[in-house]
């Protein structure tokens, strides 16, 4: 898996990971340009197994690669919250998350989600609704139909604009 050029226009999807809902979100970004593409979640059923819920997300997210054919993932860093059962269960689903684009091939990079607010907001304590007043003037066309899409085309953007300095590291480290 290989860095695309930073000046070439990229397919990068944002994939924000959860058991109930993971979000996902495709743009194209050249240079400073940002284009939207699509957005949209995977919602297994609540009744289901956890493995079949698994299953689920990772098909879900299979026919959107092949959909849409990002050159480049993102994917939220899980936070750890009180409940450790629940946080063991939401990593399951960031694997997942991490798993189907490195199936593709495609390169997969991770952010805390205090960066992606900082990088789409200004702030890194910003609230969801900060975030969707920044999404409509970064990408007016786009209308999530949910907050986990919302979320994933914020990591998307943070993608575009911190992969240049990911782009320099991997050449310097030879990657």
């Amino acid at each position: 898996m290989k860095a695309q050029p930073i000046r070439a226009a990229i397919r990068i999807i944002g994939i924000d990971p959860g058991l109930r809902r993971t979000g996902w979100g495709v743009i194209e970004s050249e240079g400073n340009r940002l284009i939207y593409v699509g957005c949209g979640s995977v919602e297994p059923p609540d009744d289901l197994p956890l493995a079949s819920r698994l299953l689920a997300i990772h098909e879900g997210l299979a026919k959107v690669l092949a959909d849409f054919q990002p050159l480049e993932a993102a994917v939220e860093q899980t936070f750890v919250n009180k409940d450790g059962v629940a946080t063991l269960k939401l990593g399951q689903a960031r694997g997942i998350a991490m798993l189907a684009p490195a199936m593709f091939g495609i390169t997969v990079a991770e952010y805390a989600p205090n960066q992606v607010k900082k990088t789409v907001v200004g702030a890194g304590h910003a609230d969801k609704g900060q975030i969707a007043v920044m999404l409509k003037i970064l990408l007016p066309k786009a209308e999530p139909p949910s907050a986990d899409a919302a979320d994933a085309l914020a990591i998307a953007i943070t993608h575009a604009h911190h992969r240049q300095g990911q782009a320099l590291r991997m050449k310097v480290a030879g990657l």
